[in-house]
């Protein structure tokens, strides 16, 4: 199963990291629709926001199926909230996943 962590700041519900591990295990490698789905979104997401915002999101990855990204605190209201637009884009589209795929996908927020 595919682990995702949406971790939000208490006092205004920004997202300041996201986490993502584990396989879906939906099908074999190279077939596997639900992990090539959470794939394409999140690594689409962080693409956007490099390429909209210029921001360098902190990111570690792994072979083992982990990503975690994690933004920087102390950005300008303006480009703050680009970055939360995009990244309510990625939920909105990883909800759409587990909402179809519930056994291989679960989405919590901390």
């Amino acid at each position: 199963m595919i682990d995702v962590r949406i971790h939000r700041r208490k006092s205004d519900g920004n997202i300041l990291s996201f986490k993502m591990k584990g396989h879906a295990d939906f099908a074999e490698y190279g077939q596997d629709i639900v992990c090539a789905g959470a794939s394409a979104v999140s690594f689409g997401t962080i693409n956007a926001i490099m390429e909209l915002t210029e921001v360098e999101p902190i990111i570690r990855q792994s072979d083992s199926g982990l990503l975690e990204c994690m933004f920087p605190t102390d950005l300008p209201k303006e480009v703050n909230d680009k970055i939360q637009t995009l990244l309510q884009g990625m939920i909105v589209s990883l909800q759409t996943i587990e909402r179809d795929y519930g056994k291989y996908i679960k989405i919590t927020f901390q």
